[in-house]
């Protein structure tokens, strides 16, 4: 219990310190919009490394990546892999870092657009590090780097960007936090690894890896297409924002965004509860939709002050937070407001989908999201006709996702009779905690 408190805390450290740096940025940049189109640029691109962690996470427990030497083994060839497989991404990046900064919407930082790419494959790294450790049960360790990432962002974000680099400065700070801290978990398994054997690791023959990389990433495919959609809806209106207004007004509304996402976060706390009581309740033979109302009730009760301060309170609240001169989308907070409210319940739906094994609504939630960014591409360029557009779209994926799960699916395996081995139920890889 006490583990589980201490991630829980380190977690909370993380997303106050990443506050901190969003209000930090906002006010030291004067084209803020074009970071946080960057940042929503490498939101989407990470969804990989999150979904893994998990699944390393759960191999690890299980064994299938082996112990001790064998483990070290795996970690060591699937990192000569990744770190392959980001050189790469940093060639192509940079050779196409013109329509990436286009596409992006941020045409006159294009060497910060380049680092999107490659930034993923060191997050890659650094998420399935963090998965051994939580396999091997060093929660500690896990909580120090949640904490050590965002404060060396921050740190060297803010450094980069006063000394003259501006946008690529504060977003350079990204990559080399998860440098730092896949250094850090890296040699944390080493010590693990050693102690284990006795000694330091021999010079010679090493084991064979314990698992591919490419079947671990097989096995986790519908959290990770899971959380793609989830991480398209939640974070194209950004970098939308940045094709149809000006800087200024760019800057204004990516700040109101971010402070509209807050419900998102209480949904990601809530999905801790909701996962391991359906599939309790499905493995029992019970009905699992009432854990899913139960849930959105957290949702219910959080939103009302929420909303309510964002009607009637929006323009002190962005002001104090942001700035004067990023309080001109003030006005779009609480549609942005409800919109991501839609969005945190379309996030638990998904989460209980994915607690029963049902993945066919990711199909209509996958074209959902692909609509969105073509419907903003012609929104209105006022930022209240803009957030409404997002508001529309939101409630047609809550639409969809509800509709699947509030169908009654099939019956869970019936519980063995006394005297006989109990039906294995088969794993669940819910989907795991968004980057905001």
């Amino acid at each position: 219990m006490a583990k589980a408190a201490g991630l829980a805390g380190a977690m909370i450290a993380n997303n106050v310190i990443a506050l901190g740096s969003t209000v930090v940025f906002a006010r030291l940049l004067s084209d803020y919009g074009s970071l946080a189109a960057l940042v929503s640029y490498f939101l989407i691109l990470s969804v990989v490394g999150q979904a893994l962690q998990v699944a390393t996470a759960r191999e690890g427990v299980l064994g299938h990546l082996g112990v001790g030497a064998d483990l070290g083994a795996t970690v060591a060839r699937w990192t000569r892999t990744m770190l392959l497989f980001t050189l790469a991404l940093a060639v192509v990046s940079i050779v196409f870092r013109d329509p990436i900064a286009q596409a992006v919407g941020v045409k006159n930082h294009q060497w910060a657009a380049a680092i999107g790419l490659p930034a993923a494959g060191l997050w890659l790294e650094l998420s399935v590090l963090r998965g051994v450790l939580q396999g091997v049960g060093d929660y500690q360790g896990v909580g120090m780097s949640l904490i050590g990432e965002q404060g060396t962002r921050l740190l060297l974000g803010a450094v980069l960007a006063a000394t003259g680099l501006g946008v690529t400065g504060a977003y350079l700070g990204t990559p080399l936090s998860f440098v730092a801290m896949g250094l850090f978990c890296g040699r944390r398994l080493m010590r693990h690894v050693q102690a284990l054997e006795g000694r330091p690791a021999r010079a010679g023959l090493a084991p064979p890896a314990a698992l591919t990389l490419l079947d671990h990433v097989k096995r986790a495919w519908a959290p990770i297409a899971g959380l793609i959609v989830i991480a398209v809806l939640q974070n194209i209106d950004i970098i939308a924002a940045k094709h149809r207004f000006s800087t200024s007004l760019a800057s204004s509304y990516s700040a109101v965004a971010v402070a509209a996402k807050v419900l998102v976060w209480v949904a990601m706390g809530a999905g801790f509860y909701l996962v391991p009581e359906v599939s309790r309740r499905r493995a029992s033979g019970e009905d699992p939709r009432p854990i899913l109302a139960r849930a959105l009730g957290i949702i219910a009760v959080c939103c009302v002050p929420v909303l309510l301060i964002f009607a009637f309170a929006s323009h002190p609240l962005i002001k104090a937070a942001f700035g004067a001169s990023k309080s001109h989308a003030s006005g779009s907070l609480l549609v942005l407001g409800l919109a991501f409210t839609v969005l945190a319940c379309t996030y638990l739906a998904i989460q209980y989908l994915l607690a029963l094994r049902r993945t066919w609504f990711l199909v209509p939630l996958a074209l959902v999201a692909v609509a969105e960014p073509i419907l903003l591409l012609n929104a209105s360029r006022q930022p209240t006709g803009f957030a409404a557009v997002v508001l529309a779209i939101q409630v047609v994926g809550a639409l969809v996702a509800f509709a699947f799960a509030l169908r009654r699916g099939p019956p869970a395996p019936a519980p063995a009779p006394p005297g006989e081995p109990a039906r294995r139920v088969p794993e669940i890889e819910p989907i795991p905690e968004a980057v905001g």
